[in-house]
């Protein structure tokens, strides 16, 4: 008798790195954001508020 050539139920990976990839991205995502985060309250606390946002708002004019 033929065999179908789908299985009734998918293959599972139950490789050790299966659910490793996102979980891996999303960790370097919020440590790539907190570096952000901390290098903007580090100029912030260098260059105090009036510079801190005169840097910003020149960023954006020089992107745009």
């Amino acid at each position: 008798m033929a065999q179908s050539l789908h299985p009734a139920h998918p293959v599972s990976d139950n490789s050790p790195t299966a659910g490793r990839t996102p979980s891996m991205l999303v960790l370097a995502g919020a440590g790539l954001s907190g570096l952000v985060v901390i290098g903007a309250l580090a100029l912030w606390f260098h260059y105090g508020t009036r510079v801190f946002f005169e840097m910003i708002r020149t960023g954006f004019a020089a992107c745009f």
